[in-house]
């Protein structure tokens, strides 16, 4: 009886990791997270608390996150070349490095995890001026490969990403309409 039960068992094990596997593998090889809000004020107001990384405790969620959290900084202090290291427990190890900035419109990020998982992402923020304010773009995209479209099957990350996006987006809108 025992011995049919464990049969029952592993087998039922090996078709979930195989359904499993082949839901992954049915998942885009790459993904991209998006969101954007108005914000009331002009493009010269928001881009600083986006192109110096210490200013991103103002409004960025992963800092209130992980408070604690060790930071570095170097290169210069703002723009192209900046760059911004941290390891925490809350939020991992990874660093970030601006690549390009054009004033009051828009910076590009390579964005690198180490822990608690390996990962290279790209990061654009745009700020598009209209009557009034500004619209800012927070964008994020890189590579899925196969264990992260496992992790996909089971967590949305567009959901989770885009709710901390979400967030910060709010947090920088009153950092930047006070």
């Amino acid at each position: 009886m025992f011995k049919t039960i464990a049969i029952i068992a592993a087998v039922a094990i090996v078709v979930f990791i195989v359904a499993v596997l082949i839901l992954a593998s049915n998942k885009p090889d790459t993904f991209r997270v998006q969101r954007q809000t108005t914000i009331q004020a002009p493009p010269e107001k928001i881009f600083p608390l986006i192109n110096d990384y210490k200013q991103w405790t103002a409004w960025s969620p992963y800092e209130k996150k992980d408070p604690a959290m060790k930071r570095s900084f170097s290169g210069p202090a703002t723009g192209k070349g900046s760059a911004y290291a941290w390891e925490g427990k809350e939020v991992g190890t990874g660093d970030m490095l601006i690549t390009e900035s054009v004033p009051s419109s828009v910076v590009r990020i390579d964005l690198n995890f180490s822990k608690p998982f390996e990962a290279h992402n790209k990061v654009v923020f745009t700020i598009q001026p209209q009557a009034g304010g500004s619209v800012v773009s927070w964008d994020m995209s890189g590579p899925a490969p196969l264990l992260s479209r496992v992790m996909h099957v089971f967590f949305n990350i567009d959901k989770m990403v885009g709710n901390d996006f979400e967030a910060g987006l709010a947090a920088m809108k009153a950092a930047a309409e006070k």
